[in-house]
């Protein structure tokens, strides 16, 4: 079988291998099944403790006289998306696939139709990329452990055995990689109530990639895979080194909700898909389908309006390499050779200044109309007075031709009432172990372990004087007692860790006083001694005006 990507070829071996992905950034997810039938979410037998019996019944329930895969592509091409996921087994054990391992899947329906295999077509004829999802739980099969609390009564575990369940997922995904021809990927998801031995999931990636060698996998089976997925949220740093997704939905239902009208704006998810492209990242945004098969107009729409921007815009989108900056105040900032594209969200009536950009600026204008853009550069700062245009409603892009490979210092201001605030998420990280963790109430520097490892953070000082100095950190029962010293152009303060009570527990103090004068300065963290296992999780160091 020929590549499904057409100009975004799937090539083989290294690098090459997730070109396509990289350079892709911007997909449709699709979670479609017997639950749609429904209309309250794909998570309706869980949440509403429906028995196996009764769910079963949904079955016969589900013809999808308007499903057309063609038009799905063809909404997924037109809103500017390189390739589709689509979930060909959900939590709830339903196969949208036919299965030569079950009768629980879409042949057992009215519809008696492959219907992801139709869509597996209907995207080879597209030149978009197809990746499948697939649930590693499931609570419809006999085998599966553990069971549902309230099911006790009705399907009691007695006889159940996990490793017959296990066998029926490898051979499901083993007709998934065999079936169709090849595909782009395996997107695995539901892992959380086994670890990665119980799954077997070493072997499991590694039979993928026997029987697809250009597959990606993502990391939901409990191993790292080709690529993170953080779900309903763009991280504040992206992860270091990896491939990574957010996945979102555009209401907050993943399967199809009548009830679930907070539709994101068209603006939201503009703005969205650049902040996660500024920082290297794709954006799989959801539809769940209507039990017909048709996408609700509220998605269509939606998607349409980003693809009419993508259209103009697409360049500063797609094939993109992540912004060079830490921190785009002004929105985003993605980079294609020696071209910067500078994201305006909220376009500026007064000029901006962007710091830090180490190449000489050779010409700017707004990307629409080719607009020159004026400009002044001293060193590392760079002066745009922005034009009288009417700007894009949802991100007017300025493109900055400079010399060479586009490369930046991250600087750190005074905020407007002379205070500073160094976060975790805007340090620079130095060492083998520590780094920046964040999600799930996580926004801290973590895994400093090592006394070797250290934190800085570039900063310029704009009006000098005494500031108290203040630490957020927090540091578990037994972990104490770590020594630190900060440095900030020679001005040092000496510290001890205490502890907070946990690892999760964040508590501010005051550590001291310290003068700072005007200019630029390289704020030093460093552990001196570590008599526990860590020295402490960060989030923040702040410099309070007033210390006199």
């Amino acid at each position: 079988m020929g590549s499904v990507f057409g100009a975004f070829l799937s090539l083989s071996g290294g690098e090459d291998k997730v070109r396509w992905f990289r350079d892709a950034k911007f997909g449709m997810f699709i979670h479609w099944g017997i639950y749609s039938v429904l209309g309250r979410g794909e998570w309706v037998m869980y949440n509403e403790r429906i028995q196996v019996q009764e769910y079963e019944k949904l079955c016969s329930q589900f013809d999808p006289k308007g499903y057309n895969p063609r038009d799905w592509v063809a909404l997924a091409k037109e809103a500017g998306m390189r390739y589709i996921t689509v979930t060909t087994k959900h939590h709830d054990g339903f196969c949208m696939f036919d299965s030569e391992l079950t009768d629980y899947d879409c042949m057992s329906t009215p519809a008696k139709r492959d219907f992801i295999g139709e869509l597996v077509e209907a995207c080879r004829e597209a030149g978009i990329g197809i990746m499948f999802y697939y649930s590693l739980l499931d609570w419809h099969h006999p085998d599966y452990l553990p069971r549902r609390p309230w099911e006790t009564a009705t399907r009691p575990a007695m006889g159940a055995d996990f490793n017959r369940y296990i066998d029926y997922l490898f051979g499901q995904i083993r007709e998934l990689c065999t079936k169709y021809g090849k595909i782009d990927g395996i997107w695995f998801d539901g892992g959380w109530e086994h670890g990665p031995d119980e799954w077997r999931s070493e072997r499991l990636l590694e039979m993928i990639r026997e029987l697809q060698s250009d597959a990606l996998i993502n990391d939901r089976a409990g191993i790292p895979g080709d690529f993170e997925t953080p779900e309903q949220y763009v991280p504040e740093v992206p992860p270091k080194g990896r491939m990574w997704e957010t996945c979102m939905t555009i209401n907050d239902s993943w399967g199809y909700n009548a009830g679930d009208c907070n539709y994101k704006s068209v603006s939201r998810l503009i703005r969205t898909l650049v902040e996660v492209v500024s920082k290297g990242g794709n954006l799989l945004l959801n539809v769940g389908p209507r039990p017909d098969g048709t996408i609700q107009p509220e998605f269509v729409s939606r998607l349409k309006m980003m693809g009419r921007w993508l259209e103009e815009n697409g360049d500063a989108i797609y094939g993109t390499e992540p912004s060079p900056f830490r921190r785009t105040p002004w929105g985003g900032c993605t980079v294609k050779g020696s071209t910067v594209y500078l994201h305006l969200f909220d376009y500026p009536a007064d000029p901006i200044t962007i710091d830090g950009l180490r190449n000489r600026v050779l010409k700017a204008y707004v990307k629409k109309g080719e607009v020159p853009v004026p400009f002044r550069q001293d060193d590392l700062e760079l002066v745009l007075e922005p034009p009288a245009i009417i700007p894009d409603p949802y991100d007017t892009v300025v493109v900055l031709e400079v010399e060479g490979k586009p490369e930046a210092e991250n600087i750190l201001r005074q905020g407007k009432d002379g205070s500073i605030e160094l976060l975790a998420r805007d340090a620079e990280l130095h060492g083998s172990m520590i780094r920046y963790e964040y999600g799930g109430g996580r926004d801290n520097i973590g895994f400093w372990t090592n006394t070797d490892d250290y934190v800085t953070w570039n900063l310029i000082v704009e009006r000098g004087g005494v500031f108290f100095v203040h630490i957020t950190y927090s540091c578990d029962r037994g972990a104490g007692g770590s020594e630190y010293i900060l440095d900030v152009g020679g001005s040092r303060i000496r510290g001890v860790v205490r502890e907070t009570g946990g690892w999760d527990k964040f508590e501010g103090e005051r550590v001291g006083r310290m003068s700072l004068v005007p200019g630029r300065h390289r704020v030093l963290l460093k552990a001196l001694s570590k008599p526990g296992y860590a020295v402490m999780n960060l989030r923040k160091i702040e410099f309070i005006p007033g210390g006199e």
